[in-house]
């Protein structure tokens, strides 16, 4: 008997197995990036962005990325983040009359809790804080006295009037519910005053945005009547349209085609390490139609070739290319940072804005403002031509040009889920070594493996430990003097993702910064 349970277990795993196979994945998300295009060519105009990491596999031609978590709009744990506020996002719809987000999901819903709560609170909260300013400044703008009144600030006040109609109102889809709607309404406050105090800049935004941001949202079960599709610019707001790029059908469902038959499985893009096998998304669409045209038999083989000439292809150009070590296929699964301490202070970044993109398509170099600090990933390493020094948090080291022996350190940083206590271990060095060159007028691009946790984490000790509240380098003395809350911290990490868009820093590893600059202080360079 417990041989044959045993036997109808082993045989249900493996009948899932095949169907949430690489080929399955690939081709539901395949098919479902045709409906992305054909949403995106309805309002060409409009940038297209990822709502990352899912969402990225669903177009070839994104403009940008983003990262709205869907656990931040769970129910009864509904967040306004400050540590992911995605401001670039809110300029960039402000820029170009509004924008398209793409993501998906697998549990059965039309649209993800990122799509259903998490943007809508986002917009929201931006909408009350730029009526909060623009108010604030008309208030205060008679009491100015005459050079003060050509300060930017000011330019804000004088260019632009606060309309009377400005929506600051909360718009949830119909499908949530009243109940929940009150609950999230009765914290917009609170949020707003998060935010308000976070030293975001709310000056650029104010500045950029001329209607309030609104979200509508867009699904494979949408109707849209092609001859009455209206021009985005005739709204009274900016559109933020959310694409929720798969079916909502909530289990795998078995296509056929002239050629091959597979199974369709929704939200696929998502949880991509259990099932990509080290694929990524630019690979994946630079290499699409010869891969779905190969059908499943070949697929797999074809995906392995792939990713292998990919990293022969990095070797041979000294950028980090570890061997994939392919793990049994699991079944698709699905997938705070710090307290919230008010503090009336404001981290002074409003005239940092640079970004200096890089050879590699995939990644950019983001410098964090007038620092002389950039952060990037490890494969630009490289390459890179424009810093003079470069620390590596990366496991691997990598082969860099650099003239001078001392222009290169290499920290093997572990992720905080291997290795709880690592970047803490790692970080007096870093930031001693940061203090030692830019001291000397040096700059120093920081990378780890992705650009987006580790070295983010590293940049951000590094920020807080040796820069001032206006972000000027002061040697750590402003440090010594200041008591570093989690508060303080988040701030500064603001300042840092105004620049580095991409920025995902991991809970383990923030907590690890905090207990690094709340324990600790920097030891002095000989």
């Amino acid at each position: 008997m417990e041989n044959e349970r045993l036997s109808i277990y082993r045989a249900a795993r493996s009948i899932k197995r095949k169907d949430n196979s690489l080929y399955n994945a690939l081709r539901s998300i395949y098919e479902d990036s045709i409906f992305v295009g054909e949403i995106s060519q309805l309002w060409p105009d409009l940038p297209l962005l990822a709502n990352l990491r899912c969402g990225l596999w669903y177009s070839p031609n994104f403009h940008s990325t983003c990262y709205f978590k869907s656990t931040d709009g769970h129910t009864n744990n509904w967040s306004f983040n400050t540590s992911r506020l995605n401001l670039h996002v809110a300029l960039l719809a402000g820029q170009k009359g509004g924008c398209i987000i793409v993501d998906s999901t697998r549990k059965g819903k039309r649209f993800p809790d990122s799509m259903s709560k998490t943007i809508p609170i986002w917009t929201c909260v931006l909408n009350r804080s730029i009526f909060n300013y623009l108010n604030k400044l008309r208030e205060i703008g008679p009491a100015m006295d005459e050079q003060e009144s050509n300060t930017s600030y000011q330019h804000v006040v004088s260019t632009r009037q606060v309309p009377l109609d400005w929506d600051c109102s909360l718009h949830l889809p119909l499908w949530v519910s009243e109940t929940e709607k009150a609950a999230i309404g009765d914290r917009l406050e609170e949020w707003t005053k998060q935010l308000e105090g976070s030293g975001a800049d709310i000056a650029s935004l104010a500045l950029s945005l001329k209607k309030p941001l609104r979200p509508l949202w867009i699904s494979q079960k949408t109707v849209i009547w092609l001859n009455e599709v209206p021009e985005y610019d005739s709204w009274d707001f900016t559109p933020i349209i959310l694409v929720s790029a798969s079916s909502s059908i909530g289990i795998t469902q078995h296509r056929t085609t002239s050629e091959f038959s597979w199974n369709y499985i929704p939200g696929a893009g998502d949880d991509e390490e259990s099932w990509a096998r080290g694929l990524s998304p630019n690979l994946f669409w630079n290499h699409a139609y010869d891969l779905i045209n190969a059908g499943p038999d070949l697929f797999n083989q074809k995906v392995a070739d792939i990713i292998e000439k990919d990293r022969v292809y990095r070797a041979q150009r000294g950028q980090n290319a570890p061997q994939i070590s392919v793990k049994p296929l699991k079944l698709l699964g699905s997938t705070d940072h710090l307290s919230d301490e008010a503090s009336p202070q404001y981290f002074g970044i409003s005239n940092f804005k640079t970004i200096v993109k890089s050879s590699d398509e995939d990644c950019t170099i983001s410098w964090l403002g007038s620092t002389n600090l950039a952060v990037g990933a490890t494969q630009l390493a490289a390459n890179v031509s424009n810093v003079n020094c470069i620390l590596n948090c990366d496991k691997d080291s990598v082969s860099v040009c650099l003239s001078d022996a001392e222009a290169y350190l290499h920290l093997p940083i572990l992720n905080s889920k291997l290795d709880r206590f690592s970047l803490l271990n790692y970080l007096p060095s870093a930031v001693n070594y940061a203090k030692l060159n830019l001291s000397k007028g040096k700059t120093l691009l920081v990378c780890c493996d992705n650009g987006e946790d580790i070295s983010v984490c590293v940049c951000l000790a590094i920020v807080t430990s040796l820069f001032d509240d206006g972000g000027t380098f002061d040697d750590g003395k402003s440090f010594s003097d200041t008591c570093i809350t989690k508060w303080e911290m988040r701030r500064r990490l603001i300042f840092i993702c105004q620049f580095a868009t991409n920025a995902r820093p991991s809970r383990g590893n923030l907590k690890q910064v905090f207990s690094f600059l709340s324990g600790g202080r920097i030891a002095s360079v000989s």
